[in-house]
């Protein structure tokens, strides 16, 4: 049994190392004008840590009824912004911003077991939401957004329920490594959004 543990450990570690490894920028060289687009354009390195790390912590943070808030939470500024970034919007220094984001949800990781208030876990989401949606916007043409934005809201709520899934997985199969894989997945996530803001 300690085997099978010690391999499932070693691989969710691979794992980790292996997000750490993809492309650095999620903003260059893509189409934004279909829904296919839209559906691809999530698996850029600071957009999909961003929304595995808010599953895993809302798992982790927040009580069991209450897991769906943290993701829904993203989802609804993710989509706010990106209307108000398609109409113009921005904010200066937004791809910083936006890797600094990634650094934050690392750090709401390391934190997730000391309970932070519910209030302040979810703005703090909805605020890095708003900054990955001004980007999604301010990259979309007029003639485009609606099918972009399905798709970049569809592969959006898939990988916060791959978040919520590898939360669970964590707290049912791993009860007793819990503290220290929330924490290594929580210096995983902030050491990439440590190196993205190294690449602007």
């Amino acid at each position: 049994m300690k085997q099978f543990l010690d391999v499932r450990m070693r691989s969710l570690l691979m794992a980790v190392l292996c997000l750490g490894s993809t492309a650095a920028q999620a903003h260059t060289g893509h189409g934004t004008s279909s829904l296919f687009e839209g559906l691809v354009h999530p698996f850029g390195l600071d957009h999909l840590l961003a929304m595995v790390a808010v599953g895993v912590w809302s798992v982790s943070a927040l009580p069991v009824r209450k897991t769906w808030l943290g993701p829904a939470t993203f989802m609804l500024a993710l989509i706010l912004s990106a209307v108000v970034g398609a109409a113009g919007l921005t904010v200066p220094y937004l791809e910083n911003l936006i890797s600094l984001s990634v650094v934050l949800f690392g750090a709401m990781l390391i934190v997730s077991r000391t309970r932070l208030p519910v209030n302040i876990g979810l703005a703090l989401i909805a605020v890095a939401a708003a900054l990955h949606g001004l980007a999604h916007g301010a990259e979309t043409p007029t003639t485009g957004f609606i099918g972009y934005a399905a798709g970049f809201l569809l592969t959006t709520a898939a990988l916060h329920l791959g978040g919520v899934a590898t939360g669970l997985a964590i707290r049912r199969r791993f009860a007793e490594q819990e503290n220290w894989l929330l924490r290594l997945l929580g210096f995983g996530c902030g050491g990439a959004g440590v190196y993205l803001l190294s690449q602007m």
